[in-house]
């Protein structure tokens, strides 16, 4: 097997599903390795590392929303999170545990292939990305994009995959403002499937890591009716 191919954590307790849909990832040229429960799952996770993770919330031993926790406290991989329940508490859940992108049971195979192929896309452009691209400082902000870097007052902000990606398409055009939409595409690559609102819940939690009172935001203003803008320089 190719070791430069990415690499997928798969994880649910259906091993049936586990076939299904590890074997159009293979297909495409992934790495995929399968784990039947949470615990597992930290197992693989501390033995390797990951490009992306597709992570059940109902598992035995320990469930998806301790995992994602646990994931988050060390690593900004992203993770789609998979859950067979539609109340939209799971969902927002999933967000605030650090989650960046979730479907609701039962989809389309379509649907899942085009979800993992954003993330993918994304982080394939984010390794891309021009190396001479200098460090944006603003205050006491300080992005370094090629690194993909966060620090507040010399501390690092420890951000996860999509909130860094939100927080740079902002800071690169800094005044402009990005409708929910428009930041869909840029940060997952596509709006399919989507729920604005989603957006929403990343850009909170981007202001409770920067700004000074999250509740009174002065870098990433909202734009009432429109959307989100990184405060001019």
């Amino acid at each position: 097997m190719n070791s430069q191919a990415p690499r997928i954590l798969l994880v649910d307790d259906e091993k049936s599903l586990q076939t299904l849909l590890a074997y159009p990832l293979r297909k495409e040229g992934y790495e995929v390795v399968a784990a039947l429960d949470g615990r597992e799952a930290l197992d693989r996770l501390r033995e390797t590392t990951f490009d992306l993770i597709v992570l059940d919330l109902m598992l035995p031993k320990v469930d998806g929303f301790e995992v994602c926790r646990q994931v988050r406290a060390r690593s900004s991989v992203p993770i789609i999170m998979l859950t067979a329940r539609a109340e939209e508490i799971d969902k927002v859940l999933g967000l605030e545990l650090g989650a960046d992108d979730y479907i609701t049971k039962p989809f389309s195979m379509r649907e899942f292939r085009s979800r993992v192929k954003a993330v993918m896309r994304r982080a394939s452009l984010s390794r891309a990305e021009d190396p001479g691209e200098e460090p944006l400082v603003d205050g006491n902000l300080r992005i370094d994009f090629e690194k993909r870097q966060v620090t507040l007052s010399g501390e690092p902000a420890r951000l996860t995959y999509v909130e860094f990606e939100i927080l740079a398409a902002l800071a690169r055009h800094p005044g402009r403002v990005y409708n929910r939409m428009v930041l869909l595409e840029r940060v997952w690559g596509d709006a399919s499937y989507r729920d604005p609102r989603t957006v929403d819940v990343h850009i909170r939690h981007l202001r409770e890591k920067l700004e000074q009172d999250p509740g009174y935001p002065e870098l990433i203003v909202t734009v009432r009716g429109v959307g989100y803008r990184f405060r001019d320089r």
